[in-house]
């Protein structure tokens, strides 16, 4: 299998850190294994816990060590593995192939790969080769994807919020304080705008895809703009939400590509943007057309 990792999920005891917990009362964390969970980070792959131990416990225990910032959604208790592994895929909303597990014990291994047999499960005694693996080398590592950790933890904050606030959603979407910012894409961002017209089909509004290489050359002719959307809120950057890719006639902007994320669509980003479109074409005394709708003489 061929798919990088999306997530790697951590057992504990003997194999994130040495010792059992609950019976010897300390464990240690090797400097080589501090290092191998923080490379991973940064090339954009989260990390989880399925642990069998007390919660309160094993997490008091990764605050002291200085890593309990690396693992979003922990399943720490008494449970099954699989159960575990399928929680944090379901809370991330990720397919289990993109799901890694490793755990010292051979028996924990083979419940999840019974249950999951598309999660990629590994020998603790692996843990320090991982970073060296295709599987968790992605080919590209963008500017998000080195903040995808906090994203996420920013997005589960932001929806406790929603949860517990007792109101119109309008009102909480006002309590945010949304940031929105549209500039012309750099060098750094361009893989993230390919990523996301691929991965956005559903919220494309001209169904097209472009290319790393296309974008990178468009950026170079002044007949185009490539813009990149990006929102923060008092939780933490969404990071890039969004792309535009128009072509500039004397008296007609022809929208090419409209692709926005589908974690924003409550914020009503894609009206904005292109509220946002109309003023700016307006102003220079332009119309703008989507390619579908683009008059003859322009074509």
């Amino acid at each position: 299998m061929s798919d990088t990792v999306k997530c790697l999920v951590w057992d504990l005891d003997h194999t994130l850190w040495q010792g059992i917990l609950l019976e010897d009362g300390d464990v240690t964390l090797t400097g080589e294994m501090r290092s191998v969970v923080a490379e991973l980070d940064s090339r954009g792959i989260l990390q989880s816990v399925a642990s069998r131990n007390d919660h309160d416990n094993a997490w008091a225990k990764l605050e002291a060590l200085g890593m309990a910032e690396y693992f979003v959604h922990p399943q720490i208790g008494w449970g099954r593995k699989s159960d575990s592994v399928k929680a944090i895929a379901d809370s991330l909303n990720f397919a289990l192939h993109t799901i890694a597990f490793i755990d010292d014990t051979p028996t924990e291994r083979a419940e999840v790969a019974f249950h999951h047999p598309e999660v990629r499960c590994y020998e603790a005694e692996r843990a320090l080769t991982l970073p060296s693996l295709p599987e968790f080398s992605p080919a590209v590592v963008t500017v998000d994807a080195r903040r995808r950790r906090e994203m996420y933890q920013a997005g589960f904050q932001r929806e406790a919020a929603r949860t517990d606030h007792d109101g119109p959603d309008e009102e909480f979407l006002k309590s945010l304080g949304l940031e929105l910012r549209i500039h012309r894409a750099g060098d750094e961002e361009i893989s993230r705008v390919e990523e996301l017209t691929l991965r956005t089909s559903q919220m494309n509004a001209t169904g097209v895809h472009y290319s790393d290489a296309d974008l990178r050359a468009l950026l170079a002719d002044p007949r185009h703009e490539v813009l990149v959307t990006t929102l923060t809120d008092r939780f933490g950057p969404h990071g890039a939400v969004g792309v535009m890719l128009i072509e500039k006639h004397r008296d007609v902007w022809n929208l090419k590509l409209l692709a926005t994320s589908c974690r924003v669509v409550s914020f009503g980003t894609g009206a904005v943007i292109l509220r946002w479109l109309t003023d700016q074409a307006a102003a220079r005394a332009c119309t703008w057309w989507p390619t579908s709708a683009r008059p003859t003489a322009t074509a």
